[in-house]
């Protein structure tokens, strides 16, 4: 039996965005038809006992990033750090992909490939359009897509953009899986927060951006990050849903079905255990 957790972080917004506790829950429930797969989720931001973790094949973290991150309380860094070691897989979605540039994102970039550096990477709302999609196990099932969402870019590794083609490094295999281009007027802002623009985001008009990416470690764990994740309602795009499930299948090092991840949710499934909710 293969281990999953997905940690869901504390609320921190308005209703339908953020649903870290109501995402993760979906998530369990679309990944039920897989084989010998168990999901566990955790809320608060962490696991409540830390055994947990020693018997995961994979860890996927849903939550609030940047100085307050979950991950960066107590001595947090050193147990995943002995995790990744073991060959752990690790993954961060949405906000949880922006770590402090001197405290915990150079881990990340080791574990998951890249972060989102404050007042360098931007966050504003677009429509982002995936119209080519690698050959990868994440992309099984899964045609061209597009959506509106806080779609983070200029997202950066070892002090550079994230790279938008497939690299061999002599400690890891980077992939791009999700990669959309912004119009001028997105790299222009106004971003969500602080509005922008910033002139390195500006000056890169053209450039395709990396918003799901993916890294195979030299111990055989494997990691991801995933740029979206702030409207709750997007779990109801089967493409994106797709995607993320397979990844976190991925993720676990089990093989992917053929046609990606089979799952439905329905309006009634997206309106279950949302923070407003006990």
């Amino acid at each position: 039996m293969t281990k999953l957790l997905l940690i869901a972080g504390a609320p921190s917004h308005g209703p339908g965005a953020h649903e870290h506790r109501a995402g993760a829950l979906l998530l369990q429930r679309c990944l039920r038809g897989v084989p010998d797969l168990e999901v566990q989720v955790h809320t608060g931001g962490w696991v409540a006992d830390e055994h947990d973790l020693q018997t995961a094949d994979a860890v996927a973290i849903y939550a609030d990033g940047g100085t307050g991150h979950p991950i960066l309380v107590e001595d947090r860094l050193v147990t995943l750090g002995r995790l990744m070691d073991r060959g752990v897989g690790f993954a961060l979605m949405h906000w949880a992909v922006e770590l402090p540039v001197d405290h915990g994102a150079p881990q990340v970039d080791k574990w998951i490939g890249g972060h989102y550096e404050d007042l360098v990477s931007c966050n504003p709302m677009w429509n982002a359009r995936f119209e080519q999609l690698p050959d990868h196990p994440i992309t099984r099932g899964v045609a061209s897509f597009e959506t509106y969402d806080e779609w983070y870019f200029n997202i950066r590794s070892e002090g550079g953009a994230l790279a938008n083609e497939a690299t061999v490094r002599a400690d890891a295999q980077f992939s791009p899986i999700l990669v959309a281009t912004p119009t001028d007027l997105v790299r222009h802002g106004p971003y969500v927060w602080p509005h922008g623009p910033y002139p390195g985001v500006v000056a890169a008009s053209g450039r395709p951006e990396t918003l799901l990416w993916t890294l195979e470690r030299p111990d055989g764990g494997r990691g991801f990050g995933l740029a979206g994740g702030h409207y709750h309602a997007n779990w109801r795009n089967d493409a994106f849903r797709t995607t993320v499930l397979n990844a976190l299948v991925w993720l676990t090092g089990a093989d992917v079905p053929a046609g990606g991840v089979a799952s439905e949710v329905s309006a009634e499934d997206l309106s279950r255990y949302l923070d407003d909710q006990e």
